[in-house]
């Protein structure tokens, strides 16, 4: 028996394109009536973000999703676990934090 392939044939993703200086794909989604930038990364940068799609912390070395808008910068951009970007559409954001946390 001949092992599956881990990758779909051919170009599903013709938007993506090659981040240089690592193996990263960015691609663009639709999100809120606006275009946003995606970006997969491997969470091996040993800081702790903050979802807002559930308002639960990503722990150092948990892969997970950097989003932007298309027209932000580096301040504008999330990090979000790969669930809480699939269901993005389905869930509104969960604002459970003290009067005093900071927001990110």
């Amino acid at each position: 028996m001949s092992p599956r392939r881990s990758r779909p044939r051919g170009d599903d993703n013709q938007n993506a394109r090659a981040v240089t200086g690592g193996t990263w794909l960015e691609r663009t989604e639709s999100y809120g009536g606006e275009e946003w930038k995606v970006r997969a990364v491997a969470g091996d940068s040993g800081k702790v973000y903050r979802c807002p799609g559930c308002d639960q912390e990503i722990p150092p070395g948990v892969g997970h999703i950097v989003a932007w808008p298309e027209w932000g910068g580096v301040d504008d951009r999330r990090h979000w676990h790969r669930a809480c970007w699939s269901n993005r559409e389905r869930r509104a954001p969960n604002l459970m934090r003290g009067r005093g946390a900071p927001r990110y």
